[in-house]
């Protein structure tokens, strides 16, 4: 894997290297991209190079095979293994890996509904939250309001008790 994008939010790519290569230096052939910061995290495989390289010997980190085993890549090498030794035919196998596929992407589809659900959730949530404060300002604000026309009126009557009084006594 090769690091990629900025300061805390890494992008990897998935490429065949030699061993003795540095991390981030040359590689033989890129055969994806791994983004960790999306939920579910996010690959982009080559899948066909990917099995052709695991086939040939390569050795992937442990994060690449978790990668390549989730994308079923390490599954097909097994059925076509299966094929050479005569278990079932190609047309067996490929529907067996159609069927794991689907499976998977049902999978994956009910974590990012959940995942949509709890955020919609969570977001209705801090709306009721929000207009059960803002309710509770706008009654503070009403109050604060009927105090002050209470006063003014208050107010307003007691300088109309003395001025009528005052007006008959010069009369």
């Amino acid at each position: 894997m090769q690091r990629g994008g900025r300061k805390g939010y890494a992008v990897y790519r998935i490429v065949a290297a030699d061993a003795r290569a540095p991390r981030d230096g040359r590689f033989i052939e890129k055969l994806g991209m791994y983004n960790p910061n999306t939920n579910p995290a996010t690959v982009e495989l080559n899948f066909e190079r990917a099995l052709y390289w695991v086939e040939v010997g390569a050795q992937p980190t442990d994060t690449v095979r978790n990668i390549l085993s989730r994308e079923g890549v390490y599954l097909m090498k097994h059925l076509r293994v299966g094929v050479k030794k005569g278990a079932f035919d190609e047309a067996t196998a490929q529907t067996k890996f159609d069927a794991w596929k689907q499976d998977k992407t049902k999978a994956v589809e009910a974590v990012r509904a959940t995942e949509a659900k709890a955020k919609k959730d969570a977001a209705a949530k801090s709306l009721e939250e929000e207009k059960k404060v803002n309710e509770a300002i706008a009654k503070k604000v009403a109050d604060k309001k009927a105090a002050a026309a209470a006063a003014a009126a208050e107010a307003a009557a007691t300088e109309e008790a003395p001025a009528e009084e005052a007006a008959p006594a010069e009369a």
